[in-house]
């Protein structure tokens, strides 16, 4: 594949993006090159994924299959790009179809080799691991936005006013020591495999906070200053787009929020606000990335749970895309059938 096999076209994907050459060299020494000539179908919508395609060169488009197996771009990636990247962190099914558009060179990286790799957790393979974590972020972050391009039936009227400012400037705040709910942090989920003491890690830059039904935690456009695991109550994430208000998530219990915009852009992008009277942990931004970036077993855990915590969502994103992008199918049909009985 000529330069396609070089490491220093290599280094240029969006993989490797701060990685030192260790890293770069330990990824690289997994990747097998591909070329693909323009309508070569890469990825079967529905089949289980095998990893990730790492463009250099050439473009490529994610689609949809929709009924009456029409299908409709939801996607495109170019040089530097990569998709599939969900299989290095855990076992899935493909939910679009990828096409080369033009002739397309690249690199795989198959999902049982990098298990392998990363199955060793030294810095390097750690380094990695959290490249893709905030590839998924950025992904997540322009998934969102397309979502709220497609209208859907739950759209609802603004109902309120959001607030200016910080929304959460009079609320108390408590030690995470003095936190009265410290005793069950080990049943939640995003604790499984936790030890006590990687708990008591985790939790020691976070402070308590209880608020109230109704309380908005940040809104979106507000610079991402912190994020917060949810241990009591229930949290609803929200964005608003031309006077209408989408309801994106319901989270609960063990349910890590703003964790996104902390690790991406650093401002919110939607807004979250009390569904139920919730008791909270809140983590300063610079805190949280820190045990993102760490390297020891507590730090390593955490950053498992925050990729957990990314794949749920990115799923249920890409679920909610589909669903709509085949509603305004279904609704384009009908209205070319009535167009037609009219003539």
């Amino acid at each position: 594949m000529n330069a396609s096999n070089h490491i220093d076209g290599f280094r240029a994907n969006a993989i490797c993006r701060c990685l030192d050459d260790a890293a770069v060299s330990q990824l690289f020494a997994l990747a097998e090159p591909f070329a693909a000539a323009g309508g070569t179908r890469l990825v079967r919508q529905g089949e289980l994924s095998r990893g990730a395609y790492l463009l250099q060169h050439g473009t490529c488009e994610a689609r949809v299959t929709l009924p009456g197996g029409s299908n409709r771009p939801v996607a495109t990636f170019s040089d530097g790009d990569m998709f599939g990247e969900t299989a290095l962190l855990d076992q899935g099914y493909c939910s679009a179809a990828v096409f080369a558009m033009s002739e397309t060179q690249g690199w795989f990286i198959d999902r049982q080799a990098f298990r392998a790799l990363t199955a060793g957790r030294n810095a390097a393979t750690l380094a990695i691991a959290r490249n893709i974590a905030l590839g998924l972020a950025t992904r997540l972050g322009r998934l969102n936005a397309e979502l709220l391009r497609h209208p859907a039936a739950e759209d609802r009227e603004v109902p309120d006013v959001l607030p200016v400012g910080d929304p959460l400037a009079g609320v108390e705040r408590q030690p995470a020591a003095a936190f009265a709910l410290r005793p069950f942090l080990p049943v939640l989920p995003v604790f499984t495999g936790f030890s006590t003491a990687d708990i008591d890690m985790v939790v020691a830059p976070a402070q308590s906070l209880q608020v109230a039904r109704g309380q908005w935690l940040f809104v979106a456009g507000q610079p991402a200053d912190a994020c917060f695991l949810l241990v009591r109550g229930a949290v609803e994430v929200c964005a608003r787009n031309d006077g209408r208000e989408r309801r994106l998530a319901v989270l609960g219990p063990g349910s890590l929020i703003g964790y996104l915009s902390v690790l991406g852009s650093g401002t919110h992008g939607a807004s979250a606000r009390v569904r139920e009277a919730a008791d909270l942990l809140e983590f300063p931004a610079d805190a949280f990335r820190r045990l993102f970036a760490g390297v020891s077993g507590a730090e390593a855990r955490m950053q498992h749970a925050v990729q957990r915590a990314m794949l749920a969502s990115l799923a249920r994103s890409n679920s909610q895309l589909s669903r709509l992008v085949t509603q305004e199918a279904l609704v384009e049909a009908l209205r070319a059938r009535a167009a037609q009985t009219a003539i």
